[in-house]
């Protein structure tokens, strides 16, 4: 029994010196963890792993631990086979894997502790998750490096799509919230916030195509969001629409695809939509906003030249009576100097028919205040148009106008877009003015559109609240056949039948820059403001310069934005 006890003394004197051994070896080691430590607090989850890994690989290559070196390479650390593991390596990080501390002794004791805990803890995760799918092991240890940052690659992968997720659900989480408040304060209840969480969940289960869900959730939102309720009620009802129509031709589960409904924004009954745009210009300052600047920076384009030509892309919305170029060819007869011996007027549409009635009257118009007005027509849409359809004479001066028309160019890809500015250039216009609606409508993603678009129209139905009471017809007739339209259309189709895709002004600064054109800036703010106050705009409306551009909004939210480029 005594030589028994004597063995048993000597064999652990003999593991005392070895253990020393190995803690002298790894003192040098142990300070770059002290270094590293201090790195955690501003790097979060990703330094903590770099950290893990440093150390393990200083544990597992000191030959003291072969086992637990055949433990970590008979994982398969590949995506496939992680998916089986409940939270790859944070089985790791317990109370038990202490980082190294100041004190040697200590460090020491923590080193001992920790060292035959990780092998544990692994196998422990292991066997734990192997009833949740089978797990390929390997007898090679020369991958054991390949292997190991593969994992730890992959877990900060993990992570970092994780933080985006999150930080992509807290900015539409805040979005949702603006678009609440607004409501619930002007509802003076917490309805509109209840309304708007409504709306968000309906779109969401649109998106996943829980048909049964969303139904339901319609439902709900048909009874609160009202026609003549509050402004918010009121743009709710036409998101309501879109999401209707959206889910009917959603398919189920499991297909492929989206079937793009039939339906666009010309769909509606011709005499109402044209009836509604004809309110919306004289009720609202968007369009004859959009007119005074346009026709500011091409008077200044025209300034000293006698040979004039504006090519007008869509017509200037096919408003009747030309009210856009009533107010040109007036400007254009006060203006002192060198008097205009031409002027030339081209449109560029489908509704070759309604535009040269239009030129008619313009040419009337034209020959009372003693100017020659010469009228033409191209019967094309912008995609199809060639340079040769526009005719052009040497010694004219042309410019081109495009009031809300390009949006309805682009598609998922640039070419059509880039192909009619390519034509657009090759005209060699002095002056491309550009008015377009400033928010974006044409992000990759459906919930993403909706967002924007909810807060957008938030806006304009609000601004519309301020300027006519409830129960006005005219207000209800630009909500219902002008504003609804473009609201289903951005939250119901897709493909080639979305062509309500308004981006914004930086959005269009890139595109234009990429065809050649440079931009051009316009300096009138003052002006601008004078414009608003003369006209009685409704007071909420304002009015900034941005990067060369104007931007006409409703309480610093943007609603149209005029730009002009030169090639």
């Amino acid at each position: 029994m005594k030589k028994k006890n004597e063995q048993q003394e000597l064999q652990h004197q003999q593991q005392q010196g070895g253990l020393q051994k190995h803690i002298q070896c790894n003192k040098g080691k142990s300070s770059k963890f002290k270094r590293s430590t201090s790195t955690l607090q501003e790097d979060g989850a990703s330094s903590a792993i770099l950290l893990l890994a440093c150390y393990m690989s200083t544990e597992f290559y000191n030959g003291e631990s072969s086992s637990t070196v055949d433990e970590i390479n008979g994982l398969d650390l590949s995506l496939t086979a992680m998916a089986f593991y409940r939270y790859p390596l944070m089985s790791m990080l317990d109370s038990n894997l202490v980082l190294p501390l100041d004190d040697h002794e200590t460090r020491d004791h923590k080193r001992l502790k920790r060292t035959p805990s990780i092998p544990d803890d692994i196998g422990n995760n292991c066997n734990s998750d192997s009833r949740d799918g089978e797990i390929s092991r390997s007898g090679s240890t020369g991958s054991l490096i390949s292997l190991r940052r593969l994992q730890f690659r992959d877990h900060i992968w993990t992570y970092t799509q994780r933080y985006l997720a999150a930080e992509a659900a807290e900015e539409e989480a805040a979005a949702a919230a603006a678009i609440g408040a607004n409501s619930a304060e002007e509802d003076g209840s917490a309805d509109g916030m209840r309304l708007v969480q409504l709306l968000i969940a309906c779109a969401e289960a649109v998106a996943c195509r829980d048909k049964s869900h969303a139904s339901a959730l319609l439902s709900e939102l048909r009874s609160n969001a009202l026609v003549f309720g509050s402004s918010f009620q009121r743009v709710a009802s036409c998101f309501v629409q879109g999401l209707s129509d959206r889910l009917s031709l959603v398919q189920p589960l499991g297909t492929v695809g989206f079937v793009a409904p039939t339906m666009n924004i010309m769909d509606t009954a011709f005499e109402k939509r044209e009836e509604a745009l004809r309110l919306v210009y004289e009720l609202c300052p968007h369009i004859q906003f959009g007119h005074f600047v346009a026709n500011s920076a091409i008077l200044e384009a025209f300034e000293g030249e006698s040979n004039v030509h504006v090519v007008d892309l869509g017509m200037s919305l096919g408003l009747p009576h030309g009210h856009q170029w009533r107010q040109l060819i007036r400007s254009l007869t006060d203006r002192p100097g060198q008097p205009l011996k031409r002027l030339r007027i081209t449109a560029v549409g489908l509704f070759v028919e309604k535009f040269q009635s239009i030129g008619d009257e313009l040419e009337e118009y034209a020959k009372d205040l003693g100017l020659t007005l010469e009228f033409s027509a191209v019967k094309s849409d912008l995609e199809n148009l060639r340079p040769e359809d526009v005719k052009t004479f040497d010694g004219e001066v042309l410019v081109v106008n495009s009031i809300l028309q390009l949006h309805r160019v682009v598609k998922e890809s640039r070419g059509a877009l880039n192909s009619v500015l390519q034509i657009i250039h090759e005209l060699s216009p002095k002056t491309l003015v550009l008015v377009e609606q400033d928010s974006s409508h044409n992000g990759p993603f459906f919930l993403g559109r909706f967002m924007e678009a909810l807060h957008y129209y938030a806006a304009i139905f609000d601004s519309l609240d301020a300027m006519l009471p409830k129960y006005d017809t005219r207000r209800a007739k630009m909500e219902q056949f002008y504003f609804a339209e473009e609201i289903k259309n951005i939250v119901s189709c897709e493909g080639p039948g979305r062509v309500e895709r308004h981006e914004r002004v930086d959005q269009w600064r890139r595109r234009m820059s990429r065809a050649g054109f440079q931009v051009a800036p316009i300096k009138m703010v003052a002006r601008a403001k004078e414009w608003l106050g003369k006209n009685n705009v409704c007071e909420g409306y304002t009015v900034v310069e941005e990067k060369g551009c104007l931007v006409l909004g409703w309480k610093s939210k943007p609603i149209i934005a005029i730009s002009c480029w030169k090639c």
